[in-house]
């Protein structure tokens, strides 16, 4: 060991780097105050289509149900990245024995995260997507034509990250 090393080692600068992990958990709590705001979200769209369902029609009840569906599907993004994120990038969260932990927890690394993340993008694109086919009289048909665009670009990116990540595991 050379004098440098001894030096960092003294000082402690490793468990500082180590430590330093600990400045994420903020940014986590910030994402469930995040998700908090999307359940009164929710809450807020569905009293809204409760109260003005007679006077819907089947496209405005489906564009309303689809809403909701969209906030559910923001909200489970945002409990992946929080509960995975945490667990992966700041410290175990020590559920094992729990009833409820989630399944995925198990077999989550920053690629499969990623990946994960990449779906989860992809079916909040698609609802968007439908949402517009259904409903496209306020919509441009340039605008259309840039959400599919993007669209596919999710699912093209999605499909590389995958790949790839195969290629990883099966070198390894």
């Amino acid at each position: 060991m050379n004098r440098l090393d001894t030096f960092v080692q003294k000082m402690g600068l490793g468990r500082f780097v180590f430590f330093s992990r600990w400045v994420q958990a903020p940014l986590y709590l910030g994402l469930i105050g995040a998700q908090c705001v999307y359940v009164f979200v929710f809450i807020r769209e569905l009293i809204h289509l409760v109260l003005h369902a007679s006077a819907l029609d089947e496209a405005n009840i489906m564009l309303g149900v689809l809403g909701l569906i969209d906030v559910v599907m923001v909200a489970n993004l945002l409990v992946m990245v929080i509960v995975g994120g945490y667990d992966i990038f700041v410290s175990r969260l020590n559920i094992d024995k729990h009833p409820d932990k989630p399944e995925w927890l198990d077999h989550v690394n920053a690629g499969t995260m990623k990946i994960k993340l990449a779906v989860s993008l992809i079916g909040i694109s698609s609802i968007h997507l439908l949402k517009t086919f259904i409903n496209p009289v306020h919509v441009s048909d340039s605008a259309v034509m840039w959400q599919v665009i993007i669209h596919l670009t999710f699912v093209v990116s999605a499909l590389l990250m995958a790949l790839t990540d195969r290629l990883m595991t099966e070198k390894h």
